[in-house]
């Protein structure tokens, strides 16, 4: 296992990221699915030298991105999003594809069960032989259920997953499992033979060790199975706007590199602008919590 890393929660030029992430010790970067934001040369070229891999991608399902969504041309073009993510993957040399199938934040169905099902399969199936000419597995990723109507549990992701194909793979996360598992281990233990990623933030979402969970048994759990990938950081920090505020250093400007779908994209997670200073902060406090286990 190696510790990977987001970069969606906070913008920023890549380059910033990367110097940050070699500092702290981690050894890749799930690069945030923005295909027509990078050069995949120039990003490959700082990978290298500050002896960083790519590990892969995460579709950053945006308002009209959903794969479930009533209205067929909105599926047609996700597919084409996606498949240009995993394009991205390739060209930076790196190896998954995380996949949220529907867009963040849609709670509300707009079909039956059956045929948001139904889309979702037709959806990753058109996907799928793109990523396995790319060389890239696709992971997909159920998230809580005040996040999407549609994936929320590990069962319900290697179902799909089955369904797809037989190199599909599932990713899940430990803040979601938190939320939706009845048992995170057992949860964690039915996913082997399909684990392609796994998404770590503490139960509070912010920085592994500052909350809850017990991060020896999560890892302990992980190595059990054979699963041997990447821990990709996604702590998304809270703004506190009261008195009681532990960290007066947690809000910054926005950076010249922030869109406004980018900032929607983030306040929609419960979080917003955070400082340089703040951000560094929590990826080292991850580092020294998950580095000693791996």
């Amino acid at each position: 296992m190696h510790l990977s890393m987001h970069n969606w929660m906070r913008a920023e030029p890549i380059e910033i990221t990367i110097r940050r992430l070699a500092r702290y010790g981690y050894k890749s970067i799930e690069i945030s699915g923005d295909p027509e934001n990078y050069d995949t040369a120039e990003v490959k070229k700082l990978l290298d030298e500050n002896g960083l891999r790519c590990w892969g991608s995460v579709s950053l399902m945006f308002a009209g991105r959903d794969l479930i969504h009533a209205d067929p041309a909105v599926r047609e073009s996700s597919v084409k999003y996606i498949k240009d993510c995993i394009t991205m993957v390739k060209e930076l040399g790196g190896q998954e594809m995380t996949i949220v199938p529907s867009e963040v934040g849609k709670v509300q169905a707009m079909a039956s069960p059956e045929e948001e099902w139904q889309w979702a399969v037709e959806g990753l199936r058109e996907i799928y032989p793109h990523a396995e000419a790319a060389g890239v597995r696709m992971a997909l990723e159920p998230l809580n259920r005040f996040e999407t109507n549609f994936l929320n549990r590990a069962d319900q992701a290697m179902l799909l997953a089955e369904e797809v194909g037989p190199n599909c793979g599932v990713c899940i996360d430990t803040f979601h499992l938190n939320i939706e598992e009845a048992d995170m281990y057992k949860a964690i233990r039915a996913t082997k033979g399909r684990l392609a990623d796994f998404h770590v933030a503490d139960n509070n979402r912010m920085a592994c060790g500052m909350g809850a969970l017990d991060w020896p048994r999560i890892v302990g759990t992980l190595k059990e199975i054979g699963y041997d990938g990447a821990l990709t950081v996604e702590f998304v920090a809270p703004i506190d706007r009261t008195p009681a505020n532990p960290y007066k250093n947690a809000v910054a400007s926005a950076e010249a590199e922030l869109t406004a779908e980018q900032l929607k994209f983030i306040e929609d997670h419960g979080s917003g602008v955070l400082s340089e200073e703040f951000y560094s902060w929590l990826v080292e406090e991850t580092a020294k919590t998950l580095l000693p286990l791996i």
